[in-house]
This record gives C-alpha cells, sequence and structure tokens, in this order.
C-alpha cells in the first residue's frame, strides 16, 4: 500500500508534473527575487531558499503537488531584524523557525485546522487573490501601451490556447503565454521590464553555510520573537494552502506531516544561505490548474528554478515581466471565489459577516496570520452566542403547591450561564426544588458557578434542593469545581456575605 501511494506520488502523473513544474518556477523567480528585495537582503537569498525549499518538501512535505518557498508574508517579518542585525542573524532565525515548526508537528498542531471554518478559508482566499492582484499593479502602473498590450496578449493565450483541439489539453497554457511573449518581444525589439531588470542573479550554486552569530542567550533572545512569528504565519499560509489544493484536487493531505516537513525545509535553507518560506497559494494554485498533481511537480519547480537562475540566467533574464504579470493576474482570477460574493445574500449574515472581516484583515495589515486570527476569533463568538440560544429551562409546579421541578435542556457554558440562572425563581415559597440536567451539558467552571449559585440560593430560602440527571462529563467537572454539596466550601461563600 505504500509502495503504491509513493509511486502515485511520484510517477503517477509525470508529464503533468514536469509541465507543471517548469510554469511554476518561471513564475517563482520573480516573486523571490521582489521578496528578498522586501526583507532587505540580495536577492540570492529567495533565489536559493525557493530553490531548497520546494525540493525538500516536496520530499518530506504531507500535500503533494503543493508549491513552498519564499513568500511575502514571511519577508515582511523579516524586515527589522535584517535592517537591525544583518543576513548572519535571519539565517540563525530560519533554523530556529524550523525547530518551532517540526515541534509544531510532533505536538500534532495541525489538527488545529480543523477550528477553522470555511467562511474563514474562503476570506482567506479572497484576500489574498487581491494581494496577488495588487501585487502586480505596480508593473501596470506608469509604462507603455506596450506592456498593457502583452499582458492583454497573455491573459487571451491563457484562457483561449485551453479551447484548441487537442494541444490545448497538454500543454499548460501559462508556459505557452510566457514562452510566446518572450520570443515576440526578443524578436520585434520590444522595449519593456525584464526578469533581468527585477535584480542580479546568482551564477553559483549554493553552498552550506552555518550562520556567523555568537551561540549564546543574547542571540536566542534577538531571534526568538522573529522565528516564533515566522513559525506561526509560515504554518499558518501552509496549512490554509494545503487545505485550499485539497479541495482543488479532491484528496487528503497530512496536516502534521506537512508542518514537520515545513520546519525541514527552512532547516534546509537556512544552511544553505537562504530564508524562511512557507507554502504559497499562488503558485500551487498555478502548479494544480497546469496538471500537476504529485511531488514530481514540486521537486522539478526547485530543481528548474536552480537550473534557469544558475544556467540558463541569459535566457531567464529576457523574459518580460508582462508574461508574468498575466500568469499572476490568471491565478488571482483563478482563486478569488466568486460564488461568495453571490452567497452574501444566501448566507446567514453572521458567516458573510466572517469571511468580509477576514478579506479585510488580511488586506489591511498585509498579514494572513491576523486576517485568520479575526476570522477564527468571530467565528468562535458567533458560535458561541448561537449554541447559547438552544438552552432553556422548563418548570412545573406538583399539586401540592410545594414542589417545583426544572428542566434544564442544551449547553451551560460560559455565554449561557447568566441565561441559565435567569430562569429560576428563588422568591417562589417551595418545600423542594429539583432540578433535572439529564438532557443538558455543563462545559466549564462558569457554568458549575451558576449552578452552584442557584442552589446555594434555593437553600438560603430554606428550600430542600435535588440535583439529578448529571451526565458523566458534566458530573465530574461539577464533582471538580462545584462547591453546593461541600459544606465547608458552602460556609466560607456564606461567610463572604
Amino acid at each position: 500500500m505504500l509502495l503504491h501511494s509513493t509511486k502515485k506520488d511520484w510517477l503517477g502523473n509525470i508529464r503533468g508534473d514536469l509541465l507543471a513544474g517548469t510554469v511554476v518556477a518561471l513564475a517563482l523567480i520573480p516573486e523571490a527575487i521582489a521578496f528578498s528585495i522586501i526583507a532587505g537582503v540580495d536577492p540570492r537569498v529567495g533565489l536559493y531558499a525557493s530553490f531548497c525549499i520546494a525540493v525538500v518538501i516536496a520530499i518530506v512535505g504531507g500535500r503533494p503537488g503543493m508549491i513552498s518557498a519564499a513568500t511575502a508574508a514571511m519577508a515582511v517579518l523579516m524586515v527589522t531584524l535584517v535592517k537591525e542585525h544583518g543576513l548572519e542573524y535571519l539565517l540563525a532565525a530560519t533554523l530556529l523557525t524550523g525547530v518551532f515548526q517540526i515541534i509544531a508537528g510532533y505536538l500534532r498542531l495541525g489538527a488545529l485546522m480543523s477550528f477553522v471554518s470555511r467562511s474563514v478559508v474562503t476570506g482567506f482566499v479572497n484576500a489574498l487573490a487581491i494581494l496577488i492582484f495588487m501585487a502586480q499593479l505596480p508593473e501596470l502602473t506608469n509604462v507603455t501601451w506596450h506592456v498593457y498590450a502583452m499582458t492583454a496578449a497573455g491573459l487571451g493565450i491563457i484562457y483561449l490556447f485551453p479551447l484548441l483541439p487537442v494541444v490545448g489539453k497538454v500543454i499548460p497554457s501559462p508556459l505557452v503565454c510566457i514562452v510566446t511573449l518572450t520570443l515576440v518581444a526578443v524578436l520585434m525589439g520590444i522595449d519593456i521590464r525584464t526578469v533581468g531588470d527585477m535584480g542580479d542573479l546568482p551564477d553559483t550554486l549554493p553552498i552550506f553555510l552555518w550562520p556567523d552569530v555568537p551561540l549564546n542567550l543574547e542571540t536566542l533572545t534577538i531571534i526568538f520573537p522573529y522565528a516564533i512569528s515566522m513559525a506561526i504565519v509560515g504554518l499558518l499560509e501552509s496549512l490554509m494552502t494545503a487545505t485550499i489544493v485539497d479541495d482543488l484536487t479532491d484528496t487528503g493531505s497530512d496536516k502534521n506531516r506537512e508542518c514537520k516537513g515545513q520546519g525541514i525545509a527552512n532547516i534546509g535553507a537556512g544552511l544553505l544561505g537562504g530564508m524562511a518560506g512557507c507554502a504559497m497559494i499562488g503558485q500551487s494554485v498555478i502548479n494544480v490548474k497546469s496538471g500537476g498533481r504529485g511531488r514530481l511537480s514540486t521537486l522539478w519547480a526547485g530543481i528548474f528554478l536552480l537550473i534557469l537562475v544558475v544556467f540558463l540566467s541569459p535566457v531567464l533574464k529576457v523574459i518580460p515581466m508582462a508574461a508574468l504579470v498575466a500568469v499572476m493576474i490568471m491565478v488571482s482570477i483563478g482563486t478569488f471565489s466568486w460564488s461568495s460574493i453571490i452567497n452574501l445574500r444566501k448566507h446567514p449574515l453572521s458567516t458573510s459577516l466572517v469571511m468580509v472581516v477576514t478579506v479585510v484583515v488580511v488586506i489591511a495589515t498585509h498579514n494572513l496570520a491576523f486576517g485568520v486570527l479575526a476570522g477564527v476569533l468571530l467565528a468562535a463568538l458567533f458560535f458561541a452566542n448561537k449554541v447559547s440560544h438552544f438552552m432553556y429551562v422548563a418548570s412545573e409546579l406538583d399539586e401540592a403547591g410545594t414542589t417545583r421541578t426544572y428542566k434544564v435542556v442544551g449547553q451551560v457554558f460560559f455565554n449561557s450561564a447568566d441565561k441559565f440562572a435567569a430562569h429560576f425563581d428563588f422568591r417562589e415559597a417551595l418545600d423542594k426544588v429539583v432540578i433535572d440536567l439529564s438532557r443538558a451539558h455543563f462545559w466549564d467552571i462558569s457554568a458549575v458557578g451558576a449552578l452552584d449559585k442557584v442552589v446555594i440560593k434555593f437553600r438560603r430560602e430554606g428550600a430542600e434542593v435535588e440535583v439529578l440527571g448529571l451526565n458523566d462529563a458534566s458530573a465530574t467537572i461539577v464533582d471538580r469545581f462545584g462547591v453546593h454539596d461541600k459544606p465547608e466550601e458552602i460556609e466560607k461563600v456564606l461567610g463572604a456575605h
């Protein structure tokens, strides 16, 4: 079984994976250079990182077909560290980032993705699509008409080429776009911005580098906050991207293995003079839409990237940026969930609000972690509020008029505890009160505190109180934290009043 799945991951789609990996490698280069510039380091740092992370994650990652490399989300977290302490400390922070991510994998923190609702994922996707599109605007601002014409032609090729019989299904249209526009620009001598204008490309293979920093507590104090931030943001973006690729390919993935894989890849990048990275939704979408499904596509993307920048840089430098802009615009259009706009009117207001808040926070802060955190917190608040409404208390008085039975139905927790207590009438003259909890569940100490409050108040009024029907889980927390059946604790409570 293991041999079969391994063979499928690596050899199940050779042609599609190699072609898709080629497209991804071409799209990675300008982004890796741009992210290096954002972080304030040499372009080689981003390019070496993208090569190493892609190759390593292809082997050890938990999601076949997903692309990981240097990313903008990680680059923005490095700016201050590089500015104040230099590249060597960045490499040390990259190694520590990898260690934290491996620990997260062993702690099985990948399971936390189950707390991210579908509306948060949709908001994350939409925000990223908008950010990808916005990142292309500098290439389309204050330029000649040739750039607009080339970009429009590129989009035409991308969307129309697949309509051709046979060949349209065999060759990825983004690859055709890049090759065609490059030939047109070179043969016609069109003077437009190219990949070569982005920055100097490395002309040597990466070598093993141990960060030249003192191994002491002071160094740890400097790099620790950056490393923990990069580890969290990197894992968050990687796991969200894995979830999206799961949906695109109708397959599952091992999120905890992905955490460990990202950590190993970042340690590898740091040892080869590269910056920390994570999964890239844009390139992952390019990979999937170009036919990439297996680990081979990610491996080839990394290897071909290195071949291009080290051995084929003269060819690479003449690729017009307009061609790559067209590819990234295609990615942003394909990534955006257009149905979510229609669903704004169909879905519950709370669901739509979570999605919109996630989008707004990500775009406003340019930090995916902040947006997802805001979305998750808001979704949790809405869920807690909704669940609290399903808790109610019914009561009935016996024929003698001396005993009232309260029947509690639903979930009692911090958000419904006050509502639970408000259902009881403490001024009614009764000999006995029965609280039937057979259809209720107590979740936390707020709920236990509310039960104590109700029982003690009735006893103060002279009524005998019987609590019955607690399920095992509720009984455990009530016995541990409740005081209404512990005379010595009640004395403390009453003594305080």
